[in-house]
């Protein structure tokens, strides 16, 4: 018995020094100063021209602010288009993943549990549902956007409880439904009896040191911070809930359950969280499977915050990344997920600097025909890839459109001088097209 003992103690001490270890490996700021350790790109191989490329797409996107944290260290920080480290701007959606550590705390804190049913914590009646129906719904289903809620109202924003009706029974349907999971808001204040704010700053800013507020915007409430704040809470994310050795979340399985599938329709979404590498994926606003990862180019264990306009944090533990986008929409808007994350990340992989002289001479970029007016093929030299991808600039540098595979309609585009730029096998190519 005495040496059975002595050896699960030593398993413990064994698994507690590897955890601290594990911990110790990344850098975690001070939370009363803006002293941030950095890392050199060089450090990592990345190329000066690749970045100053990266920037500049960046910039043409309406980014705002972008961070990369290696390690828990600044890799590059940078502003655009009149932003600065003191500028504030909403996080959209991705404010979902902040909740959903709060409700966590809230959970470790015992008042709230996933399998609590809603109108445990609002009045019932929050739904136009006959009672029986409304009682099925619970936490759990608001935070894996499974409530059943018909999500095809005129105003799929709208929480009043005329604009909540049943469709089908919970966890039987996945739908973006930002009505049920608002209320997540009440549900948290009602449970803690603390307002939102002064939750997130006592459990999680004081702690971190972060910064930043809840605004209500219509029916939804908006977190507000500056860069370095969202790069926080992705560095909080990368330690799976812990400020160094600072408990914040201080839940481990709940954190590893949030950021793992919550259900099997959509494998890409978990509670709250986006997740890469899973089968197939759905978007918001469609009850279309795609299969294949969310984000190809991504690594398949990165899991992400995601708001509309490309608000976004990218939490990456096998390269221990943690990368923030701030800013407008690249394109057409588009709530969470679009072709921005796919460009971006080909982007981040192409920054390695490539020294073999014998790979540049042998890779070219051709286009055909040149000029053009209705579609275009694009042929990379001595290469096999079946991931193109790219954007078509005017002779101003403005983006002007996005694709993917090696053909492009552009009947679409006035007739005039573009700049083509596309990304294969982790390499930028760029070519002038004219269209005629």
């Amino acid at each position: 018995m005495v040496n059975r003992r002595f050896q699960s103690l030593a398993v413990f001490a064994v698994l507690l020094l590897l955890n601290t270890q594990s911990k110790a490996q990344l850098y975690f700021p001070p939370t009363d100063s803006d002293n941030w350790e950095t890392i050199s790109p060089s450090e990592l191989n990345w190329c000066n021209d690749s970045l100053e490329s990266l920037y500049g797409y960046l910039e043409s996107v309406g980014t705002k602010a972008f961070m990369v944290l290696k390690d828990g260290k600044i890799v590059t920080e940078q502003y655009f288009n009149k932003f600065g480290p003191d500028s504030l701007w909403y996080w959209a959606s991705a404010g979902k993943s902040l909740r959903s550590v709060l409700l966590g705390i809230a959970m470790r804190e015992g008042v709230l549990s996933m399998e609590d049913k809603t109108s445990d914590h609002i009045d019932t009646g929050w739904t136009s549902c006959c009672p029986e129906k409304e009682e099925l719904i619970k936490v759990k289903h608001q935070m894996s956007m499974t409530s059943g809620l018909d999500d095809r109202v005129r105003d799929p924003f709208c929480s009043d409880d005329t604009c909540l009706k049943f469709l089908v029974n919970p966890e039987i349907r996945w739908a973006y439904h930002n009505a049920p999971y608002s209320l997540l808001k009440e549900v948290l204040e009602n449970s803690t009896g603390e307002s939102s704010n002064r939750y997130t700053r006592t459990r999680v800013n004081q702690i971190t040191g972060m910064s930043g507020l809840w605004i209500k915007s219509g029916y939804n409430t908006f977190f507000w911070s500056n860069a370095r704040s969202m790069a926080r809470f992705g560095l909080l994310a990368l330690n799976r809930g812990d400020w160094g050795i600072k408990p914040v979340l201080a839940d481990t399985n709940y954190f590893n359950l949030t950021t793992n599938s919550s259900q099997n329709i959509n494998p890409s979404y978990g509670y709250l969280w986006w997740l890469n590498g899973k089968a197939s994926f759905m978007v918001p606003g469609s009850q279309f499977k795609i299969s294949g990862p969310l984000i190809p180019n991504a690594p398949s264990d990165m899991y992400a915050a995601m708001g509309a306009n490309e608000q976004r944090i990218y939490v990456v533990p096998s390269e221990n990344l943690v990368i923030i986008r701030m800013g407008q929409a690249t394109g057409q808007m588009k709530l969470a997920i679009s072709s921005f994350d796919n460009i971006l990340w080909g982007k981040i992989n192409g920054l390695k600097c490539v020294f073999s002289n014998r790979n540049r001479e042998l890779e070219s970029l051709n286009i055909f025909p040149n000029p053009a007016s209705n579609e275009v093929q694009i042929v990379i030299s001595n290469t096999i890839s079946q991931d193109i991808y790219g954007e078509i600039y005017s002779h101003n540098g403005r983006l002007i459109k996005m694709f993917e595979g090696d053909k492009i309609t552009i009947e679409d585009l006035s007739p005039g001088l573009y700049q083509v730029s596309v990304v294969v096998n982790g390499k930028l190519f760029r070519k002038k097209l004219i269209i005629h």
